[in-house]
């Protein structure tokens, strides 16, 4: 029998999703597709219905045709205050929450707020309109996705510095690609209808060359069938759920490393929509008074990455760091396991441990997925 904290929990849960507001995110591949104008059109034709919609933050960067479509929409005065000696304006969370619209229009969902605000990040201005029970269209490109920054540093040479946690995508009721060809992208850009003159010719050397556009388009296309196939799943029928997954990353005090097979671990439990798990074996050598103070710093950060997208965190002491996977495995119904590529050829760490032998039999007779990640 469920225990009662639990099941008046569940019940708690209920009552605050259904008066949660509805949230409905725009994605594109990148600047310019026209998701702010898509926004705006779609704000338009819900007053034009009686719906009563507010512009909460738009950012037009100065684009006429986007710019234009601002005529007739009610919009919340934003909230200015004094930065570093500049006026600066941002997103006014309580004049929404007075206000009360049935829909508010908050573009920029990645947006970091000017110091002093009360949130740090745009994203969750906009939890805080949703717990109010205020509806919230927004925008965000796929580059700001937590799990895949790596991805698109790879894709583009630029790290963004600018994320959302996968759980508010999660969080989405529903999420639309604004999709177009690389060929049209190009075209708006040289029109001038994305950048200032003299900004389209480094761009078009840099972020916007044809083959970037084509493989950011595609992890954009990837990221919303995912996305549609977690409500299939979830809400219209149970024949189509995959088998129930449960990830384990394993991870070590190597900053880098580590932060790849979370964010890749992220991407796998997305997909499958699954529970996932951190875990962290700490050996005598990296006990508290022996642990550097870098590879102590390395290891909160990369807890907090995984616990922002999603994971649940396991730190556990054990001499042996194979027999404490076998331990976690057990007590979880660990489906896969995902490590980080060994620094030496796996055949010898197979031969120089006894231990992994075990782990690899173990692994073998549970029918657990051992995934070594580059």
């Amino acid at each position: 029998m469920p225990d009662k904290d639990q099941t008046v929990q569940h019940f708690l849960d209920l009552i605050k999703k259904s008066r949660r507001g509805k949230f409905k995110v725009y994605i594109g591949m990148s600047a310019g597709v026209g998701k702010t104008f898509r926004m705006l059109q779609e704000a338009h034709a819900l007053l034009k219905n009686g719906i009563d919609v507010k512009i909460g933050y738009i950012e037009t960067h100065f684009r006429k045709e986007t710019h234009d479509l601002l005529e007739g929409l009610p919009v919340v005065p934003r909230r200015k205050l004094f930065y570093k000696g500049k006026e600066l304006e941002e997103l006014d969370v309580q004049a929404v929450i007075s206000l009360r619209p049935e829909v508010v229009v908050v573009d920029e969902l990645a947006h970091t707020n000017i110091e002093g605000s009360k949130n740090e990040k745009r994203w969750q201005d906009v939890m805080e309109i949703l717990e109010a029970g205020i509806n919230v269209i927004s925008a965000v490109n796929i580059q700001h996705i937590e799990s895949l920054n790596e991805e698109v540093k790879n894709i583009t040479g630029v790290e963004v510095k600018e994320r959302i946690p996968d759980s508010v995508l999660a969080l989405a009721d529903e999420v639309v690609n604004i999709d177009l060809t690389a060929d049209e992208l190009i075209v708006r850009l040289k029109e001038g209808k994305i950048y200032k003159a003299e900004k389209i010719e480094t761009a078009l050397r840099n972020f916007f060359k044809s083959d970037h556009i084509l493989q950011l388009r595609e992890l954009a296309l990837k990221e919303v069938a995912s996305q549609v196939e977690r409500k299939v799943e979830t809400e219209v029928t149970k024949e189509y759920a995959k088998k129930h997954e449960h990830f384990l990353a394993c991870i070590s005090s190597n900053e880098e490393t580590a932060k790849t097979v979370i964010r890749k671990t992220a991407r796998l439990a997305n997909y499958y929509h699954s529970n996932w798990y951190v875990l962290y074996v700490q050996t005598p050598a990296e006990s508290g008074d022996k642990i550097a103070l870098d590879k102590q710093r390395y290891l909160i950060n990369n807890f907090k990455l995984a616990t922002e997208l999603g994971a649940e965190i396991i730190k556990v002491e054990n001499r042996y760091i194979a027999k404490a996977i076998i331990e976690q495995c057990e007590e979880r119904n660990i489906t896969t396991i995902c490590i980080g590529k060994p620094h030496l050829s796996l055949i010898k760490v197979i031969l120089a441990s006894n231990v992994f032998n075990e782990l690899l039999k173990k692994l073998s007779t549970n029918n657990i997925d051992l995934v070594i990640l580059s």
